[in-house]
């Protein structure tokens, strides 16, 4: 395995200050995030480390030319927005920038894009898979066609209110997981597995990865922890950040020691990339730091 981090956590740093970081710090990869230059939509997103938009031989280049400097790889584009929104021309802007971050994840010889199969929360999980059917083939294609694997988080992107009631991305749990990888079967269609999402959904998660082996193709390393207080409170039916909240991995409740036992027997041999969303260690770029070298200092437990 390959330990490194998400970049979303530093975006007033520009690649090569990212990139410098991690090699001072002993990180062996980094994912990169992709996204359109312009207003992020929600926290973590709108971070464009790479420009896939003005992408060309010399920017290319450059970006080879900085890995190589800091010895530190990419271990795949990040790009996560909601291709299935009920919004047709929002979607196909979505969509293309998908396409775009695959191209880009090809050229760079990255061969991994990470993102979010998308949802229209509004509606039920079984009518969303006729929106994934009509989406998500042609993208698959273009990532077969790229030799490049599309890697999708499991986040119900479900926290708050404005997300209510379905969450928008429907790749939640295991029983979604069977059905559209029975719907597109490809060998560039997997996921990029973070076990905290599962914590909070009170489930299992190293249970799936002996099950899943075959589609391990990212992991995030990020941690959640379950106040049970406030669940006596509220219940699971609240909205789930009234009960929950991200950590650092080995500040919360997933168990790594179970995680990587069956990592490991999964035969995982891929990117493992921390992600920091944990509010108490955001109130500085240092903090941010010193938030990736904690979370990397407790993982190589694990990730040598």
């Amino acid at each position: 395995m390959e330990l490194g981090f998400v970049s979303a956590i530093l975006p007033d740093l520009s690649l090569e200050q990212v990139l410098e970081f991690a090699s001072e710090q002993g990180f062996e990869t980094v994912e990169v995030m992709c996204w359109p230059k312009g207003k992020a939509e929600r926290r973590y997103a709108g971070v464009t480390h790479i420009d896939v938009a003005s992408l060309n031989e010399a920017e290319i280049k450059k970006i080879m030319t900085l890995t190589r400097k800091h010895g530190v790889s990419i271990s795949g584009l990040g790009y996560y927005p909601n291709p299935l929104v009920a919004d047709e021309r929002e979607a196909s802007v979505y969509i293309e920038h998908i396409k775009k971050v695959i191209t880009a994840s090809a050229r760079l010889g990255a061969g991994r894009m990470n993102t979010f199969i998308g949802r229209d929360h509004t509606r039920s999980l079984k009518d969303n898979w006729t929106l994934f059917d009509e989406r998500w083939p042609e993208i698959i294609k273009h990532a077969e066609k790229q030799k490049v694997k599309v890697g999708i988080e499991n986040c119900p992107m479900y926290f708050t209110g404005d997300e209510w009631p379905g969450g928008k991305n429907m790749a939640i749990n295991p029983v979604v997981w069977r059905e559209m990888f029975s719907r597109i079967e490809s060998d560039c269609f997997g996921l990029n597995y973070d076990p905290s999402h599962l914590v909070w959904q009170m489930m299992d998660p190293a249970w799936p990865l002996l099950e899943f082996k075959d589609k391990l193709f990212h992991i995030h390393a990020k941690d959640v922890r379950i106040d049970q207080d406030k669940l006596r409170q509220v219940g699971s039916m609240a909205t789930p950040l009234e009960y929950h909240a991200p950590k650092l991995p080995g500040l919360g409740d997933v168990n790594w020691t179970q995680f990587f036992a069956n990592l490991t027997e999964a035969r995982y041999n891929g990117p493992v990339c921390i992600e920091v969303e944990d509010r108490a260690y955001e109130g500085s770029l240092e903090d941010r730091k010193r938030a990736v070298i904690q979370s990397g200092r407790f993982l190589r437990n694990f990730v040598i």
